[in-house]
């Protein structure tokens, strides 16, 4: 019988992967893969959470006139949904563009490499559970260096991803998770880049949709309505910067 591979040697392997990562940022076929074994039977349901959190509490930092980017927009569930004037989705996946709503310019791209967009022509750049599938804090930087200047003076960059501190190594289940980020670090890097963090909530949601169990909508719902419980079960970060 195969033995299980012990504590040290998980973590010994994770530090690897942490050093020595094998990017699917810059291959959309792999990526097109592994988002289709990911998330293929969860689809709608991923819809149906992203409606209430765009409604209850994204959207009162989003104006309706506004331009938005999403950011590693997926399958759309955030940039379909929330109210904007304009609005981009960026993503690498060959399938991102068949999901996306008429309304949404689909831009298909290594999100490091210069942004085909004015500067300081966006509200919001939106980004969900993405940066941690960048492979390094140089490729992050430059995206960073790339929303600041496609932002006009006074918008905002939110992010929401798994942090670090709070998951151990849980947050290497993901075959193309490579960079590991925490409120600390990215909050660090945010000001580095010339963005001021105004808000910055170390736990907000809980770790993935991925897998597990699917609550109720109305548990999003009342969660979201209930922030002293947000420390009890968040292992997600949110963090809101500005120009």
């Amino acid at each position: 019988m195969a033995s299980m591979m012990s504590r040290p040697a998980a973590l010994t392997a994770a530090f690897n992967v942490c050093m020595n990562p094998v990017s699917t940022e810059s291959d959309p076929q792999r990526l097109q893969r592994i988002y289709q074994t990911r998330f293929d039977k969860r689809h709608a349901y991923r819809r149906q959470v992203w409606s209430v959190l765009c409604r209850d509490y994204f959207q009162k930092w989003i104006a309706p006139a506004s331009a938005v980017l999403d950011l590693g927009c997926g399958c759309g569930e955030f940039i379909n949904q929330i109210k904007a004037g304009r609005k981009f989705g960026m993503d690498l996946n060959l399938d991102s563009a068949g999901f996306l709503n008429p309304d949404v310019t689909h831009l298909r791209q290594d999100c490091s490499e210069p942004w085909p967009l004015e500067p300081g022509s966006l509200d919001v750049v939106f980004t969900s559970n993405f940066f941690e599938h960048l492979p390094d804090k140089a490729s992050l930087a430059r995206t960073l260096d790339n929303a600041r200047l496609c932002l006009k003076a006074g918008g905002r960059l939110i992010c929401l991803g798994p942090n670090i501190r709070f998951l151990a190594a849980n947050y290497w289940d993901f075959w193309d998770h490579y960079l590991p980020l925490s409120d600390y670090s990215l909050a660090e890097g945010l000001e580095t880049h010339g963005l001021q963090v105004e808000l910055c909530v170390p736990r907000f949601m809980p770790y993935t949709m991925a897998s597990g169990s699917q609550p109720p909508i109305f548990f999003i719902q009342a969660y979201l309505a209930l922030p002293l419980i947000w420390p009890i079960f968040g292992k997600q970060f949110l963090l809101v910067a500005r120009k």
